[in-house]
């Protein structure tokens, strides 16, 4: 996963769930689950929370961000949606020859 984009976030994120924290990149994480998950990334369960992952993101982005929120959101997920797709794309390579 290293070098790709997007892969520090999700790194990040990993790492904050693995201490039980729930922050921007965690949450970011939650969303993608599933797909990383398919890809064969170890995601820890989140903590509880009040909200979805995606509505907590949100919410979280509007006390930072403001009125930004709507923006760094999808600039987010963009980010993610691009690291998920590198990531199936890499597991569905056949293997080199000799590897």
């Amino acid at each position: 996963m290293e070098g790709l984009p997007g892969a520090d976030l999700v790194v990040a994120g990993i790492q904050d769930l693995e201490r039980g924290r729930i922050t921007v990149e965690s949450l970011l994480v939650c969303i993608g689950a599933p797909r990383l998950r398919a890809a064969g990334v170890q995601i820890p369960d989140p903590p509880p929370m009040e909200h979805s992952p995606e509505m907590s993101l949100y919410l979280a982005l509007g006390e930072e961000h403001g009125r930004d929120a709507h923006s760094q959101y999808n600039a987010l997920i963009r980010r993610l949606t691009s690291l998920e797709s590198a990531l199936e794309r890499a597991s569905s390579r056949p293997a080199a020859p000799g590897a």
